[in-house]
C-alpha cells in the first residue's frame, strides 16, 4: 500500500464536514488533519471525522513538517494570501470553490506555484459529477442530433446566515458563491460556452440573489441558465432540466438523479448515486495529482475561465 497522503483542512465549517466525510471512508491512503483558530473545534472534527491530528491555528498547520497538502476552506476573501502561504512552506494546496476573488489572482498562483513546484487544485466537484459525464457523451453521440436549446434549471430556497451572506468574505452573490458550481457545469456540457449575459430579476439593491444568465455556445446552440437562493422547488432542491435537439431532447434531474433521452433512441439512465455530488471522483483525481506531482483534470486554467465568466456575467449586469 503507498504511503499515505496527509492533508490538512484549514477551517471546520460545511466544506470540511463534507470533505472529511468523504476521505474517512476513502479507499486511498489519506491522513487528514483538522486547523481552526479554536482548537475545541478543530479537536472535535478530528474526533467526529477519525482525523490524525488538529491544530490550533491555521499557521501551526501549513507549518507542519508532517503535512503533505493543505485544503483551504475558509472564506474566498481569505483564500489567496493562505494558498500563497502553504506555497511557500512547500505543500501543495487544495482550494475550495471559489478560489479567488479575481480572475488575475490566478496569475499570481500559477506563477508561485510552478516556482515551488507544487500543485494547486481547486476542488469543484460539479467537473467530476457522473451526471454531467453522461450528458456530454449523449450529446457527442448526436442521439438527439444538433442541439439547439440548453435549459438549465437551479432554482432553490436556501437561507444564507454566515460569511456567505457578506460579500466583504464570499467575494459577491449568489452567483460567486455558489452558481460558481454550475458555471462550471454548463461550460462543460461538451458544448464550448462562447457568449454570456445575465439578468437580475427584482430590486438592485443588496447581494443579489437570484439571477438569469442566457447561454451562448459556439455550435450553435442557445439557452438559459436559472439560479436561485430565494426560489422554492420541490423537496428543496428537485429540479429539471432539458437539453433540446433537432432530433430530440435530454431531460434530466438536475442533480443528477435520473437522465430522460427521447431521440434516435429512448432510454433512461441513472448516472450513478453512490457519487452522485462528484467528490469521490474529484479527491480520487487529486489524492493522485498530489501523489505523482501532476496536475488535476480540473486544471487551474479550467477554474480561471469560471471566474471570468463569472465577472462577465457581473459586468454584464451593472452594464
Amino acid at each position: 500500500m503507498s504511503k499515505p497522503v496527509k492533508i490538512a483542512f484549514l477551517g471546520c465549517g460545511f466544506a470540511a464536514r463534507i470533505h472529511g466525510k468523504t476521505l474517512s471512508r476513502f479507499p486511498d491512503p489519506v491522513n487528514v488533519y483538522y486547523a481552526s483558530r479554536d482548537k475545541s473545534k478543530a479537536d472535535s472534527y478530528n474526533q467526529k471525522f477519525s482525523g490524525s491530528g488538529s491544530f490550533g491555528s491555521y499557521q501551526d498547520a501549513i507549518n507542519a513538517d508532517e503535512i503533505d497538502a493543505v485544503a483551504v476552506l475558509t472564506p474566498p476573501a481569505q483564500h489567496l494570501e493562505q494558498v500563497l502561504q502553504a506555497l511557500a512552506a512547500g505543500k501543495h494546496v487544495i482550494v475550495e470553490k471559489p478560489p479567488f476573488l479575481t480572475s488575475q489572482d490566478f496569475d499570481t498562483v500559477r506563477q508561485e506555484s510552478q516556482k515551488v513546484g507544487k500543485q494547486v487544485l481547486v476542488a469543484e466537484n460539479y467537473y467530476y459529477k457522473p451526471l454531467l459525464s453522461r450528458l456530454r457523451n449523449l450529446i457527442h453521440s448526436g442521439v438527439i442530433g444538433e442541439i439547439l436549446f440548453v435549459h438549465i434549471n437551479a432554482l432553490k430556497k436556501q437561507e444564507v446566515s454566515d460569511w456567505r451572506g457578506d460579500t466583504a468574505l464570499s467575494g459577491g452573490g449568489a452567483l460567486f458563491e455558489g452558481g460558481i458550481h454550475w458555471i462550471n457545469f454548463i461550460s462543460n456540457l461538451g458544448l464550448n460556452l462562447q457568449n454570456v449575459q445575465g439578468f437580475r430579476p427584482g430590486s438592485h439593491e443588496g447581494m443579489e440573489k437570484s439571477l438569469l444568465v442566457s447561454l451562448e455556445y459556439q455550435e450553435g446552440a442557445v439557452g438559459a441558465f436559472y439560479y436561485s437562493w430565494e426560489t422554492p422547488s420541490l423537496f428543496k432542491g428537485l429540479r429539471l432540466s432539458k437539453i433540446y435537439g433537432k432530433e430530440g431532447s435530454i431531460t434530466f434531474e438536475s442533480n443528477g438523479l435520473f437522465i430522460l433521452v427521447r431521440g434516435r433512441k429512448k432510454t433512461i439512465v441513472f448516472p450513478g448515486l453512490k457519487d452522485i455530488a462528484g467528490y469521490k471522483g474529484m479527491f480520487s483525481d487529486f489524492i493522485r495529482a498530489i501523489r505523482d506531482n501532476r496536475p488535476a483534470q480540473f486544471e487551474l486554467a479550467l477554474a480561471r475561465q469560471d471566474i471570468k465568466t463569472i465577472e462577465t456575467i457581473y459586468h454584464s449586469i451593472r452594464r
